[in-house]
C-alpha cells in the first residue's frame, strides 16, 4: 500500500511541476508584437512609431515629456517635421513642459 501512495504523490507532485514549468513564460520579450509588411499594408507614405519601455510604471508611458521636455532641448525645425506641427505649435509645446 505505501508503494501505491508513494507512486501517487510522485505523479502528482512531476504533474503540478510540469504545469507549473509550462506555464512559466521564460522571455517577457517574447510577448511583443512584430510588424509583418504584407500586401495588405495601408499607404503609400512612411511610418513613424514611438517604442518604450517602462518598468517604474507599466501601462503609463510619457513620450511628450521625453520629446518636449528633453534637456537640452531638440531642434524644434526636427520635431516639426517629425510631427508635422507649425514650428510655433512646436516652441509652445516646448514651453510647457
Amino acid at each position: 500500500m505505501t508503494k501505491g501512495v508513494t507512486f501517487l504523490v510522485t505523479v502528482a507532485l512531476l504533474a503540478l511541476a510540469s504545469s507549473l514549468t509550462s506555464a512559466y513564460d521564460p522571455s517577457p520579450l517574447q510577448d511583443f508584437c512584430v510588424a509583418i509588411n504584407n500586401s495588405n499594408s495601408a499607404g503609400q507614405t512612411n511610418a513613424l512609431a514611438f517604442s518604450s519601455l517602462s518598468s517604474q510604471n507599466p501601462g503609463i508611458i510619457t513620450i511628450a515629456n521625453a520629446v518636449f521636455g528633453s534637456n537640452p532641448p531638440i531642434n524644434p525645425d526636427v520635431l516639426s517635421k517629425a510631427f508635422q506641427l507649425d514650428q510655433n505649435v512646436v516652441n509652445y509645446l516646448q514651453k510647457q513642459f
